[in-house]
């Protein structure tokens, strides 16, 4: 059986039509096939690379790791440096109510966690979540996404989930002292980047201080420097009680977090003790990767100039077929009249070296997020070959 059979036949398929680019190696924002082409990688893996593919403080950190140790221990148990290191630097980098991580695998079990915490916590069992919000696959994520379509095959999911819509101010108020958690993206990722007002995330933070209710920003695709700040919440100056990270947060490798404060974390110690847990979560490799990711962006200054780059690749993708550009920082939705445009347009972009895609939640818009460290002369080559690819897509 060749590749493609393989990879067809004997592992598991998310879609009937999936890209198919077999890899051959990636470097900065570039991926290469097997026949030597060269890709720009203009979504950095769904919002992970954030730093570019194998950056090399990264892959320093994990081959120095790999030759300590990788698992020893179920997370929680033994002292590890490098989950120790990366817990005080993120503490650094955040609020002091947001001084306690708790590291997972991934962005659902981060979710899945923040939910456990939000009830442990205030004792109560209904969640508010938005419209068109996407917070992971398992369970009680998928009970927490709003996107039915995504959903009706699995129920029942998780009772006591309410939706609101997002930006609505008048919404807030169905936020009660029955409330354990609000759930909100600072910017909507799947729904097509829809970014909040600051008067709606005013009011969130209002009402569930008045409500006694915990509210939780998944930071998931936005944070770790994708809108130009470290974390999207920034932009507005409204704290969470409890953050969700993921995806970019490995710089490359798999791992999760949900972050509060000691006082709430604690409360997983007791009334029952391994209130939540993990065998891989933290595992010593990726904490080390994760430590050397966030260095990186810090040493480098690559916050200083994300909102430039995002204003530059905007003004280089020109169409009259483009109905809308959303974006923050390098974080875009690309909108059309029709879902099939888009088709065209990604496979399009694909065929002249561009690796864009779609979302879940908004087929009528393809999504860009490229390295925020990608260079000027990859984001013009990049604006004109998707605007030449948008002008083939249309004819």
């Amino acid at each position: 059986m060749n590749s493609q059979e393989i990879f067809l036949h004997h592992l598991a398929q998310t879609s009937p039509h999936p890209l198919a680019i077999e890899v051959s190696h990636a470097e900065g924002t570039y991926i290469f096939d097997k026949n030597g082409k060269q890709y720009y990688d203009l979504i950095s893996g769904i919002a992970v690379t954030n730093i570019g593919h194998r950056h090399p403080k990264v892959v320093v950190a994990i081959k120095e790791q790999l030759d300590k140790y990788m698992h020893v221990m179920a997370y929680g148990e033994f002292i590890q440096t490098p989950q120790n290191q990366l817990a005080l630097e993120l503490a650094g980098l955040l609020p002091k109510s947001l001084n306690c991580s708790y590291f997972v695998n991934s962005g659902a079990e981060a979710i899945e966690g923040a939910l456990k915490l939000a009830k442990r916590v205030t004792g109560r069992t209904e969640v508010i979540s938005c419209h068109k919000s996407y917070h992971g696959s398992t369970h009680g994520a998928l009970s927490v996404s709003g996107n039915e379509t995504k959903k009706y095959r699995f129920r029942p999911l998780l009772p006591d989930v309410r939706f609101i819509h997002f930006n609505r101010l008048a919404d807030v108020e169905l936020i009660s002292e029955k409330t354990a958690a609000v759930l909100v993206e600072p910017i909507q990722g799947d729904a097509g980047v829809r970014i909040a007002t600051r008067e709606f995330l005013e009011a969130l933070r209002n009402k569930c201080n008045q409500t006694g209710t915990q509210l939780i920003f998944d930071e998931i695709q936005t944070g770790i420097g994708r809108t130009g700040k470290m974390f999207a919440f920034e932009h507005y100056e409204v704290v969470p009680d409890i953050l969700t990270l993921a995806k970019a947060l490995g710089g490359g490798m798999p791992i999760g977090a949900f972050i509060s404060s000691h006082e709430k974390m604690n409360l997983f110690t007791h009334a029952p003790m391994l209130g939540h847990i993990t065998t891989f979560g933290g595992h010593p490799v990726n904490c080390a990767a994760a430590l050397a990711n966030l260095r990186a962006i810090e040493e480098e200054n690559m916050l200083a100039s994300v909102e430039e780059k995002g204003y530059h690749l905007e003004k280089a993708i020109r169409h009259s077929a483009i109905k809308e550009i959303r974006r923050k920082g390098l974080m875009f939705a690309i909108e059309f009249e029709h879902a099939e445009l888009v088709q065209k347009i990604v496979q399009a972009c694909l065929k002249r070296g561009i690796i864009t895609f779609w979302f879940l939640s908004c087929p009528e818009s393809f999504r860009l997020a490229p390295p925020i460290n990608i260079s000027m002369e990859d984001i013009e080559t990049a604006g004109r070959l998707i605007s030449e690819s948008i002008e083939e897509a249309c004819q």
